[in-house]
Formats: structure tokens, sequence, C-alpha cells
């Protein structure tokens, strides 16, 4: 059943955003961007975490769950390091991910030849 309520959850959030891009004027970025900052607020509200127990992987691999994991890790060095932990949290939570995207990403440019588009 994990499988399952991952996957329609996790397809749930992926056709709200298509929806957003194909019945508004906003553009990809700042959709992003929404659902980055909503995983954050949801995170700060304590609704995010019973989510993910319940979707699994659907809740925490789509970019909520990237606002989320920024929520939990700011949170924890304000806790332990006061305001400075505000700059350094979200970073040293996500350093992980962040590091395999570039190292990948920039591995695949290497295999695939990108071009620029005209």
């Amino acid at each position: 059943m994990d499988y399952v309520n991952a996957f329609w959850v996790g397809g749930a959030i992926c056709a709200l955003s298509q929806i957003l891009l194909d019945r508004t004027k906003m553009l990809p970025g700042r959709i992003m961007v929404l659902l980055v900052c909503s995983g954050a607020v949801l995170g700060a509200v304590q609704v995010y975490e019973p989510f993910m127990e319940f979707a699994g992987a659907g809740a925490s691999v789509p970019l909520l769950g990237f606002g989320n994991l920024l929520w939990k890790g700011m949170k924890k060095a304000i806790d332990q390091e006061g305001f400075l932990g505000i700059f350094k949290g979200g970073f040293t939570a996500a350093a992980v991910g962040l590091s395999a995207a570039l190292i990948f990403g920039y591995l695949a440019s290497l295999v695939f030849k990108p071009k620029i588009k005209k």
C-alpha cells in the first residue's frame, strides 16, 4: 500500500503543477519556487511530517519535500547556533542532494554533448 500512496500523492502533486502551468500565466521557475516555499511553510506549521509519513516518497521526492528538508535543516541549525542558523541550516541539510545533482548533471553534459537552443 505504501507504493500506491506514494504513486497517487506524487502524481497529484505533479498534476497540480501541470494545471498551474497550463491554466495560469505562471512561468515554470515561479511554480518551482511556489512548491519549495509551500513545502517549507507546511513543515513550519507541522503539517508536512504526517503527510510525508502517509505518502512516503510521493511527498518527500518532489519540490515540496525539498522545501520541507530546507525548513528542517534551518530549524535544527537555529536551535543549535541561534540566528546564524537561518543562513547555514538549509545548505547543510541539502548539501548531499545538491552536490549529487551538480555532479551527475556535469557528467551527463560530458556524455550527451548539450546544445544551446536556437
